[in-house]
């Protein structure tokens, strides 16, 4: 009996080593596949084929693009000076060819963004078609991609290759080698100017991550597809419930290992400069006892401005740039003091013209309250499953 043990023991671990190894190769595969389906589509900046696009690791990527070659450089610190000058264009050096007005707002494309409208409708069908077969593979296959990482991978590489595409790589500094090696979950934290911000954070944060999003985007085009199917945190902003709702899921993600990423701003700021944080956002990492992490964006509202259907500017030679600062740990701080912690190191590395023009505050009210429920609501949950035991 002893011995049959013994082999049906090494027989099981024999199975579940074939399993993860098969796992790993179709995770591998996949990811290939999604590079391919939409490398396929990409032609360069200046109209001819894409002739190199390699992948190291995404630490070590230099992004090449064919007749304008532009590599990305990464380096442990950037210059400790802030940026000076405003990299925003006026109208007259943007140079509208389209103006599509709807009531008092307008958004505009130029010759610039009419290029990135192409390479958009190129690459964004090879991009849902990959996670359409990855989400199939997932349905099929139950052990094969339980926290959607190898479906947001998708997103990822989209994201670089359109970036790479427009030549908008940008360039990425600071904590790069913690940020690589950091092992289990953390809250990211970003300031948030463009809707550029979510291409160029995710050429810097490869490891699987969730999104606390706006439910609003769930109706974008690929981006929408990408949110569901990725299973993000999606968040109406004056639904009481969708808060508590948001909290308890952002709680299970960290608690599973999984990292967060959040804009405390709660939305995309309209000339680029840095606003009040919303919150309790700073209470998930406290609950849980994850450290913070804040990446700095800068100069996406000049490539991309609020007004703009399409980046009107390139946002390569350092124009876009990411800065990841060291983490921040909850333990001992409350709330107000991550943030304020967290808009310090925002505010080192933000051009002058990003910079606050009044003291940014943390809004502190009803914060309690909703963590308050989201903390009674766990208890009593807990409370249900033990008077049941």
């Amino acid at each position: 009996n002893s011995h049959g043990k013994e082999v049906l023991e090494t027989n099981r671990n024999t199975t579940q080593s074939n399993m993860m190894t098969k796992n790993r190769n179709v995770k591998a595969s996949t990811a290939l596949l999604a590079a391919a389906l939409m490398l396929s589509a990409g032609i360069s900046s200046n109209g001819a084929a894409v002739s190199a696009f390699t992948t190291t690791t995404p630490l070590q990527r230099t992004a090449m693009v064919a007749g304008n070659r532009k590599s990305t450089t990464f380096v442990s610190q950037s210059s400790s000076s802030i940026q000076e000058k405003s990299l925003v264009l006026t109208d007259e050096e943007v140079s509208p060819i389209i103006r599509l007005k709807k009531g008092e707002k307008e958004k505009v494309v130029n010759a610039f963004g009419a290029w990135c409208a192409i390479v958009s409708i190129l690459t964004g069908p090879p991009w849902a078609l990959a996670m359409a077969i990855v989400n199939a593979l997932a349905d099929k296959y139950e052990d094969f991609d339980p926290n959607r990482a190898v479906y947001d991978y998708t997103g990822k590489v989209w994201s670089r290759v359109f970036l790479s595409l427009i030549s908008s790589y940008p360039e990425i500094t600071g904590d790069v080698k913690g940020l690589k090696e950091r092992d289990g979950a953390c809250l990211y934290v970003a300031n948030h100017a463009s809707w550029l911000d979510i291409p160029v954070i995710c050429t810097v944060l490869d490891p699987v991550f969730k999104f606390i999003s706006k439910a609003e985007l769930s109706g974008v085009p690929c981006i929408g597809q990408q949110l569901t199917g990725g299973h993000h945190i999606l968040i109406e902003r004056d639904d009481r419930r969708s808060q508590l709702r948001t909290f308890k899921e952002g709680v299970k993600w960290l608690k599973s290992g999984v990292p967060l990423m959040a804009f405390p701003e709660g939305k995309r700021s309209q000339d680029g400069k840095l606003m009040d944080f919303k919150g309790g956002m700073f209470s998930l990492a406290v609950k849980v006892g994850v450290p913070v992490v804040p990446i700095t964006l800068s100069n996406t509202h000049a490539v991309m401005p609020s007004n703009a259907l399409f980046p009107v500017q390139s946002g390569g030679d350092g124009v876009l740039r990411v800065h990841v600062h060291d983490p921040i740990y909850p333990e001992g701080k409350t709330d107000s003091e991550i943030a304020d912690e967290v808009r310090k190191a925002f505010m080192s590395k933000l051009p002058a013209d990003q910079q606050p023009v009044e003291p940014v505050v943390v809004e502190e009210e009803e914060i309690s309250e909703i963590v308050a429920d989201a903390i009674i609501s766990e208890n009593n949950s807990t409370g249900k499953k033990v008077a049941t035991s």
